[in-house]
């Protein structure tokens, strides 16, 4: 019998307070007035699952119970029913027909094993207002209400008629829902007496409405919230149905639940008497629903083994080890626990000693070691490949400090150390100039002469540079090179091109100049195919003028006097706007 008794949950017309107000060894019980019962726990581990979690708010007086961790609060626990807070919607108008408050209501029960009970009745009170209640109930749902008076004396007292005061049921199993309100003329002809309308969801019959009063209270919200409760349904197992059941078996037949969940019909023999009974997986305590008996009544021994099964449910076996003979993995079940052996060993878990390795773990794992293996082979290559990229990292670190040195670069230190200037030349690294120019692509070519390219380049700070990267080096210049590069980065003049800073660690010396755009003035003076039409005599002896400044500028100005050539001031000088 009682192995028969492990494989149900059933249901019964035996209540809660009759069974148990039992919780699980150690767990609390109260919270307040409020006997909290299994499945039901406020302690970690006490309920049956997390869903039926709730929490004991110990800050107020007296305490509040809560379901979950959220903000609905349980006002009684009754069977297989739970009265809880409620939620309001409303809406009120002044004389004009404006909107002054306005509150949408809704609740959600969808992650937990409660759904609103039909003896909750959706409600509108109003005489001017039209109201939507929308759910989930497996297919979407859509109710609504209208309350409707033009006079105060057309409104009843008691009783909900549609004048002022409209009802409306809602499905079965319905766990979510949602209040919109409206109105037809914004309460305007009827604000005398009513200048609110009000939405919410509530047990029937805890509601009467009180007519006119009632329509006339700006804060009925607050008298419906203190007195009236929303009822809910709660179930075990309430998400499966037939098709997901496995207790079906030989004289058994399975019949699915009106709210949730399914049944299971078995006929037993029971000391000489064919017994009928139902098993139902939907309701809060195991007990038996007795459908027929024949042959005489029930024995006493009956009972006893209905009671010890319900006492045994509401205990973890494993939890309590003294009273259980378990040497190996213990697993808890209603009314009893199952004991199996570690993994890789078989046997009987509650006998001593009797687990012993299995034949079958003992082969050598291969895949194990396949899997092994390739990750081991993959770690091998990632280092082999991580040494090789740092070999190669050092080299060329080597070899630009090879070519900064050959190019000058320790000369211009100390230069700029001796000259205390040290910020006037910028030193642009290898990887920021090749970043800039798309690691020198031929995109970004905008020139090429005898001793270099010239290429367009972008640095991070958003600047547009032009980078001059020379053909030709001699090592012997070097320290030539260097000086004529401090000298030309202190030159400051509108009509010469200003050399930013310089990169050392190429092969050849790379220079960064300011990027004057609009092409060359060569371009636009021999009136190439898109030459710019400014280009006036008027324009071209401009021009000539500010070549004629800044070569006065170079040749008796700069702190060191700079004699260039007329090709090399071609490349150096800049006019007009933004042309050189």
């Amino acid at each position: 019998m009682l192995l028969l008794l492990t494989l149900v949950l059933f249901t019964s017309s035996f209540t809660p307070t009759a069974m148990g107000k039992i919780g699980k060894p150690g767990c609390r019980t109260q919270c307040g007035n409020l006997t909290i019962q299994y499945p039901f726990g406020i302690d970690k581990g006490c309920s049956m699952d997390d869903s039926f979690d709730l929490t004991c708010n110990l800050t107020t007086t007296p305490p509040k119970l809560f379901i979950g961790s959220g903000n609905i609060e349980i006002y009684n626990i009754l069977g297989a029913e739970m009265k809880i807070s409620n939620s309001i919607g409303f809406r009120c108008y002044n004389e004009s027909g404006y909107v002054t408050y306005e509150l949408i209501a809704w609740t959600n029960l969808e992650t937990t094993p409660f759904s609103f009970s039909q003896k909750n009745k959706f409600t509108v009170i109003g005489c001017d207002d039209s109201a939507l209640i929308t759910g989930r109930n497996g297919i979407d749902f859509t109710s609504g209400c209208l309350g409707l008076c033009s006079k105060a004396s057309d409104v009843p007292i008691g009783y909900c008629s549609g004048n002022g005061c409209c009802q409306t049921s809602i499905p079965k199993g319905l766990k979510f829902y949602n209040v919109s309100l409206g109105s037809f003329n914004n309460h305007e002809k009827v604000h005398s007496f009513n200048p609110c309308g009000f939405a919410f969801l509530g047990e029937e019959e805890s509601f009467t409405f009180g007519g006119v009063p009632d329509l006339s209270d700006m804060d009925l919200d607050v008298k419906i919230d203190n007195s009236l409760r929303i009822v809910v349904d709660w179930v075990i197992g309430g998400r499966r149905n037939c098709t997901q059941a496995t207790e079906c078996k030989g004289n058994s037949f399975c019949e699915d639940e009106e709210t949730g969940g399914y049944g299971v019909s078995v006929t037993m023999d029971l000391r000489g008497q064919s017994v009928s009974v139902k098993v139902s997986f939907n309701y809060h305590f195991l007990v038996f629903a007795i459908y027929r008996i024949y042959g005489g009544k029930i024995q006493p021994s009956f009972i006893v083994l209905i009671f010890a099964y319900l006492y045994l449910l509401d205990i973890n076996e494993c939890e309590d080890k003294s009273n259980i003979r378990c040497y190996g993995i213990c697993t808890n079940t209603p009314g009893s626990y199952n004991c199996t052996c570690l993994k890789g060993y078989t046997g009987d878990g509650k006998i001593k000693d009797d687990c012993r390795p299995d034949a079958k773990d003992s082969k050598f794992p291969l895949v194990l070691f396949s899997v092994a293996l390739v990750f081991g082979l993959l770690a091998i290559l990632s280092g082999i490949t991580g040494i090789f990229l740092g070999i190669r990292k050092r080299k060329l670190i080597r070899l630009r400090e090879k070519f900064f040195e050959q190019n000058g670069g320790v000369f211009m230190k100390q230069k700029l150390k001796a000259t205390g200037a040290s910020e006037a030349v910028t030193m642009f690294s290898t990887e920021q100039l090749r970043k800039a120019t798309d690691n020198y692509s031929e995109e970004r070519i905008v020139g090429r002469g005898g001793y270099g390219v010239v290429y367009k380049g972008f640095l991070p700070d958003k600047r547009v540079v032009a980078i001059k990267k020379s053909k030709l080096v001699d090592g012997s210049q070097s320290e030539q090179f260097i000086n004529e590069v401090l000298i030309l980065t202190q030159i400051i003049h509108r009509n010469v091109v200003k050399l930013l800073g310089c990169c050392l660690e190429e092969e050849v010396p790379v220079l960064v100049y300011e990027f004057i755009s609009n092409n060359t003035l060569f371009y636009h003076i021999h009136h190439k195919p898109g030459g710019m039409s400014w280009l006036s005599w008027e324009n071209r002896l401009r021009v000539a003028a500010e070549v004629a400044s800044a070569l006065a500028y170079l040749h008796l100005q700069a702190t060191m006097p700079i004699i260039l050539s007329a090709f090399i001031a071609a490349s150096v000088l800049k006019f007009g706007q933004g042309t050189y």
